[in-house]
């Protein structure tokens, strides 16, 4: 997990890992912010970021950070 970037979102840098992992990491973070950038390259994430999501009425935007990489931003 990284810190927060510009805007004050929380930056969860998950690439590399597979699922549950990165959809584990993002609901960490969730916990203690309402507002994550979340980055991974797990082709299973988007599905596992969109069902968490639902469980839990996040709002949730697919997105591309400013090195390129594709991400979703997530809101509690």
């Amino acid at each position: 997990m990284t810190g927060p970037d510009a805007l004050g979102t929380r930056v969860v840098d998950a690439r590399g890992m597979r699922c549950p992992w990165p959809a584990l990491r993002l609901a960490r973070a969730l916990r203690e912010t309402a507002d994550v950038l979340l980055l991974a390259d797990d082709p299973q994430a988007a599905r596992e970021v969109a069902a968490l999501a639902g469980e839990h009425g996040w709002s949730v935007e697919d997105t591309v950070s400013p090195s390129g990489d594709a991400g979703w931003r997530v809101r509690r």
